[in-house]
């Protein structure tokens, strides 16, 4: 089938690439035309592992372009996605914006019967609302189905989490319309579950807020198992065992961050208020993730006795999970901020992040390597699990070698090990 994917952010980019990479004829349109030059060269403007190659290769192979045309981009289509931002507003909502843009350009330009699907997430409802945009502005012999097809990608695995995913979820209320959208994934062996557009919207909400719930709740059981001298990693693993509860979101450390978890819980907590219903867990779940890292904070600062002034210390890991470049609600932020606030001198590496912008006031010195990072540290912070800290037990050498005290912010080493605190 031909598809046009509207935006070239993370869930976009990855989305095209992937359905061209089965075999269709994808066409990604985005306003941003530096982005879509960058694209057109075969140069991925996002880190993801593995997308550079099936990018490129899709190109070479005619089954993926790009354009900033809109004309151009719905020419042809059967069916176009919708993959733009949603970003938060001050009291938790979405902002849907880019959401009445995109369906307004859809409009504006279609000249055929075509199916739409909302990839972004998006509250409630919403593609109600793209529906009626859609239909407000269109000619009455143009046919247009909306269709809700949440993503559900994990950065840094989203290529494995596309093609062998737990689910593709597709809400359709015409059932026709839902066959072309289940076709478009043929090829990729994933089970599907259909249902009505409501609760395909709510679907992706639920599951995002019952995984940070349950970080968020790892977290505290954490912080009791290190007053109490039990140790996080045997409870989880012993809990995880259970079929019921399952090992997968128990690993206790710095808590939630990226675009989907803080964005979505929100969002959620905004929907409940909105609608008179309480949502007391997930807004505690929100709550505990924003202390998990004061108290990390709070464990640096301890161990200096309250004054951290011109001491250094070596933050390992920038990105808020590995894999990733994304920084969005990384705990780095928040944890550099606080201790440069009180006085440290901070050093920072990251393997794929190499400045923060909202950092460009905290004098951070970005280190070129992890080995310069350390230099004449003080402490070392482990924020970000990347797998390069751990090679060769490059980590536990360092700090057994230097004899430095370690805030493992990620539970990766044994906190048995001396002059390691958990």
């Amino acid at each position: 089938m031909k598809i046009t994917i509207i935006g070239t952010g993370y869930v976009g980019l990855v989305t095209g690439t992937i359905f061209a990479e089965v075999g269709h004829d994808v066409t990604c349109l985005d306003i941003n035309e530096d982005k879509i030059i960058l694209l057109q060269s075969g140069k991925s403007p996002i880190y993801e592992p593995g997308l550079d190659m099936l990018l490129q290769n899709n190109i070479v192979n005619g089954r993926l372009c790009f354009t900033s045309q809109a004309d151009e981009a719905f020419a042809d289509s059967d069916v176009i996605f919708i993959a733009v931002g949603t970003p938060q507003e001050e009291d938790g909502s979405a902002n849907l914006n880019y959401i009445h843009k995109a369906a307004e350009d859809i409009a504006r330009h279609i000249k055929h019967n075509v199916i739409v699907v909302v990839k972004s997430t998006v509250p409630v409802g919403t593609n109600d609302y793209v529906e009626k945009i859609i239909r407000n502005h269109i000619s009455s012999d143009i046919e247009v189905h909306v269709v809700s097809n949440p993503e559900f990608l994990r950065e840094g695995h989203a290529i494995h989490d596309t093609m062998n995913g737990d689910r593709i979820i597709i809400g359709a209320e015409h059932k026709a319309s839902g066959d072309v959208v289940e076709a478009l994934y043929e090829k990729i062996n994933v089970p599907i579950l259909r249902t009505d557009r409501r609760s395909a919207e709510m679907i992706k909400y639920a599951s995002n807020a019952f995984l940070a719930v349950k970080i968020s709740y790892i977290n505290q059981i954490s912080n009791l198992c290190e007053k109490l001298g039990a140790d996080i990693a045997s409870v989880a693993d012993g809990m995880g065992m259970d079929k019921r509860i399952g090992r997968a979101f128990l690993n206790a450390g710095l808590g939630y961050g990226g675009s989907c978890f803080p964005k979505d819980t929100r969002a959620l907590s905004y929907l409940s208020k909105k609608n008179n219903v309480s949502m007391s867990i997930v807004e505690a779940a929100i709550e505990a993730n924003t202390t998990q890292r004061q108290l990390f904070i709070n464990k640096v600062v301890d161990h200096f006795n309250g004054n951290v002034t011109d001491k250094r210390v070596a933050v390992l890991g920038l990105a808020f999970k590995p894999n990733t470049d994304d920084v969005r609600e990384a705990p780095s932020i928040d944890i550099i901020t606080a201790l440069v606030s009180s006085g440290a001198k901070v050093s920072a590496y990251d393997p794929v992040v190499k400045n923060i912008q909202v950092l460009d006031d905290c004098n951070v010195v970005y280190a070129q390597s992890k080995e310069i990072c350390v230099e004449n540290a003080d402490a070392i912070l482990l924020v970000t699990e990347w797998d390069e800290f751990f090679e060769n037990e490059w980590l536990a050498s360092v700090i057994q070698n230097k004899q430095i005290v370690l805030f493992d912010g990620r539970n990766m080493l044994n906190k048995n090990k001396e002059e390691i605190l958990s």
